[in-house]
């Protein structure tokens, strides 16, 4: 379900990207039209391919099929690494834009390129811009995509000419009620979080980049990181609750091996080191600066707490992966 999600919103990235390109062809070359069509066609395929065959473990052709998904998942990897790419080259261009004159811009921009197809490729239509700006709001969708689609096709290649024990595999069906008290009033929980959370990040973009008053600025600073500091007190709390329930739990730990859940840590730890390394500089910054004021308390704060949050959830989440059903 997940994959499908983050596959129509790639199909619509890619519909954008057609559309820009194709606002001025005469000054482009046909590869970079017919790169989002190809693109198109792939995920198509291959969500159907991963739809239909996600599941099975292979015994026939091992090698043959060891090399196709290896040859898919590292095609994934690319398509990753290129929308990564694009990605960051657009927000310089649009910093440098922002922060320069018109004149200085495009002569930065004719140093790599032909004058001729700087002036020729200049998307001045309002359909091009709708374009333009549409598919980089979607290129996120397409890196999750990528990576949804990379870690599905890992699990297939691990489980070719694998052979389950049957007898150690449990079935669980979970019975959800919307309306059972624990169920509801954690459901609630959450989506008033979320929701406070976005009017916060709406507030603070808007104070931050539309003041031009130091004090407004602070203000939302100060909003922003309060706000954050409660949240991850309350997720470090709930984790560790979590964790000494855990205790108290009689079931046994399930040891058995099992590449789905080996590569759910894998990315659960290394997803987790790029905020540890964010908090680690943040912490070296502040400690470094000088004066230290509220919003550098505020900040250290943040950092420290963003470093045991993660820790604690990491530790709540992998232990329950290795529990056994009821």
């Amino acid at each position: 379900g997940g994959l499908i999600l983050f596959a129509i919103f790639s199909l619509v990235m890619d519909v954008f990207k057609i559309g820009y390109y194709s606002s001025f062809y005469s000054c482009l070359s046909a590869i970079k039209i017919i790169y989002p069509i190809v693109q198109a066609i792939f995920v198509v395929v291959q969500t159907y391919f991963l739809w239909v065959s996600a599941k099975d473990c292979i015994h026939v052709h091992l090698n043959v099929t060891r090399c196709g998904l290896m040859l898919t998942l590292t095609t994934n990897l690319a398509v990753w690494m290129s929308a990564v790419t694009d990605e960051s080259v657009h927000k310089a261009h649009s910093k440098l834009k922002k922060n320069m004159t018109e004149e200085i811009f495009r002569w930065l921009l004719k140093v790599g390129m032909r004058s001729s197809s700087v002036e020729e490729c200049n998307c001045n239509s309002q359909i091009c811009q709708i374009f333009k700006n549409g598919y980089f709001w979607l290129y996120p969708f397409n890196i999750e995509y990528s990576l949804f689609a990379s870690a599905m096709v890992y699990v297939m290649w691990k489980n070719v000419g694998r052979f389950i024990d049957h007898h150690s595999h449990h079935i669980q069906r979970l019975k959800f009620r919307l309306f059972r008290r624990t169920f509801f009033v954690g459901i609630m929980l959450g989506l008033i979080t979320l929701v406070s959370g976005l009017g916060v990040l709406i507030l603070y973009e808007v104070q931050v980049n539309s003041s031009t008053e130091s004090s407004k600025k602070s203000q939302a600073l100060t909003m922003y990181y309060i706000f954050n500091i409660v949240c991850l007190s309350l997720m470090s709390l709930v984790c560790i609750g979590g964790s000494v329930i855990y205790r108290f739990d009689k079931r046994d730990m399930d040891r058995h091996k099992n590449p789905t859940r080996t590569l759910d840590v894998a990315l659960l730890m290394g997803a987790a080191l790029g905020q540890y390394a964010i908090s680690y500089y943040s912490i070296v910054a502040i400690v470094a600066s000088t004066p230290r004021d509220t919003i550098s308390a505020l900040n250290l704060t943040y950092a420290l707490l963003m470093i045991a949050q993660h820790t604690f959830q990491n530790i709540f989440i992998i232990e329950g992966l290795h529990r056994q059903p009821p």
